[in-house]
């Protein structure tokens, strides 16, 4: 990348992080893969083959998903070392306080999406 290419990503950056801290949100958790692992969480900790048939994500797919959410601190991975070695996924505290808002933005697609709502087209 050259070096004005990679200038005019840092201005748009620096504009998209001073205009709106949603959309520094939305780049942690905004793909549909994130956003599938993050509702299968919501009923509590699962293993990886189980939020693999949950989500319906391929293992790469779910990896590469979950390793950005655990970076971003909304996932937690736990290991128990027990024979045999299961690691077990589940919502941080800030992982669960984010569902809390995800609740309000379902429910405002709901409100206006015509795809949700009970008016529109099914």
């Amino acid at each position: 990348m050259s070096a004005e290419s990679e200038s005019r990503q840092r201005d748009i950056e620096q504009q998209n992080a001073s205009a709106c801290p949603v959309v520094s949100t939305i780049d942690q958790v905004g793909t549909p893969w994130r956003m599938n692992v993050i509702h299968a969480l919501t009923d509590g900790e699962q293993r990886f083959n189980e939020l693999k048939r949950s989500t319906g994500a391929r293992s790469k797919t779910l990896s590469d998903a979950l390793d950005a959410l655990v970076e971003s601190d909304i996932v937690v991975r736990r290991m128990e070392e027990d024979a045999p070695v299961a690691v077990y996924y589940g919502l941080t505290t800030k992982g669960e306080e984010l569902t809390e808002a995800l609740s309000a933005l379902e429910e405002w697609a709901r409100d206006w999406d015509e795809e949700f709502s009970p008016d529109g087209p099914l």
